[in-house]
């Protein structure tokens, strides 16, 4: 079964009705560490031990290397019985066995490295192909803007020249200095919510914290939240409503928050480099950065200077899965130009938000930034 952008529905709707099928007690809700996958759902075998953040990325992970939804590995009830996916199908043994070999070749001939992953070999096709591909052999070299593979181009600019020509782009170091918050309201729309348009607010406050609070029209609201430390995403309806975030994924929700923030993303990494790519037909400079044991960031820079693009990486068991944020619509606020429209994909899913009023330099409470309560989610005023 092909993934189409029903079937990617399909996948992120399998991410929570999965979570339902977990038995977890009150007090290992309350442990200060965040439950492991086999505490919250049943018949794990080999991903045993990682956090139930990593775990759901992990299925974004086989969903993207096979190109299949939920019903392509699990039994079919489970469209009526979430029960139905602790059923080890044919595919499930499969993949169970696919993830052992993996890890045992990372571990003879890798050192322990993530070297090997579900997409080295399946490259998006539940078969893979043994065949080479002449028309790849013979057609010209298209690289993938989002791909962690990264090629430096010596006749690119150095990497400081591009990222202060962004900072011009968008209202120079004075002003951007001088926004320090901002409130905003618009919408947001997304897997999560069925594909429907909901009302969305956002409070940030330099240099990375962020808070997005998504109101559906019936049920509790969706939270996704960053204090500059720690992050946390509040689905509601599952036995862990509150998914603490770990790993790269907390640098990455980090990083995403600072990119409200041009003067702090500048100064995020320990180093850069520089290249060329294509999105959508136009060329655009390409800027990563990276730091010690972190997977890189790509950000990437239009004819004029501004931020269009930014990818990150987040770990799973099975290999590192991609995050990609697009940014458009850029207006002028207090002499500071910020994107209104984000589109925002990564393996599970893709939401896009759409802004309809930012108020800068608006007095934030920290409460805002607190770990949402998960039996009372809304926020502190």
């Amino acid at each position: 079964m092909s993934l189409t952008r029903k079937h990617l529905l399909a996948s992120a709707v399998c991410a929570w009705a999965v979570s339902l099928l977990g038995v977890v007690s009150a007090a290992s809700q309350a442990a200060p560490q965040p439950p492991m996958a086999e505490n919250v759902y049943l018949n794990v075998q080999v991903l045993k031990g990682i956090p139930v953040d990593r775990f759901n990325d992990t299925m974004g992970m086989f969903a993207s290397a096979l190109l299949l939804d939920c019903v392509g590995c699990h039994d079919p009830k489970i469209t009526s019985d979430t029960k139905a996916f602790a059923i080890a199908t044919p595919r499930v043994r499969r993949a169970r066995q696919m993830v052992q070999m993996m890890n045992a070749m990372n571990q003879m001939y890798f050192g322990g490295q993530q070297r090997i992953t579900c997409f080295t070999c399946h490259n998006g096709d539940p078969q893979p192909e043994r065949s080479p591909s002449l028309r790849l052999q013979y057609s010209a070299l298209v690289e993938d803007p989002s791909s962690m593979k990264f090629f430096p181009d010596i006749a690119a600019p150095p990497a400081d020249q591009i990222l202060a020509k962004y900072i011009q782009a968008v209202g120079g170091a004075q002003r951007l200095a001088a926004v320090t918050s901002y409130r905003a309201t618009g919408t947001y729309i997304g897997f999560d919510t069925s594909d429907t348009e909901v009302p969305l607010e956002i409070f940030s406050k330099a240099p990375n914290q962020r808070t997005m609070i998504a109101h559906p029209p019936v049920g509790p609201d969706l939270i996704w939240t960053h204090n500059g430390k720690n992050a946390w995403k509040y689905q509601p309806n599952t036995p862990v409503p509150l998914t603490e975030i770990t790993g790269w994924s907390l640098i990455g929700t980090g990083i995403d928050a600072m990119a409200s923030y041009p003067a702090a993303l500048g100064k995020a990494f320990a180093s850069w480099q520089v290249g060329f790519a294509d999105i959508e037909g136009r060329q655009v400079i390409v800027v990563r950065g990276t730091n010690p044991n972190q997977s890189p960031v790509n950000l990437s820079f239009d004819e004029s200077g501004l931020l269009v693009r930014l990818v990150r990486w987040t770990e799973t068991a099975a290999g590192p899965v991609p995050v990609q944020i697009d940014y458009s619509d850029y207006r002028e606020l207090a002499g500071v130009k910020m994107p209104f429209h984000w589109v925002i994909t990564w393996t599970n899913g893709q939401s896009t938000i759409q802004l309809k009023d930012i108020q800068p330099n608006v007095a934030i409470p920290e409460s805002r930034f607190a770990r949402p309560n998960a039996a009372a989610p809304a926020l502190a005023p």
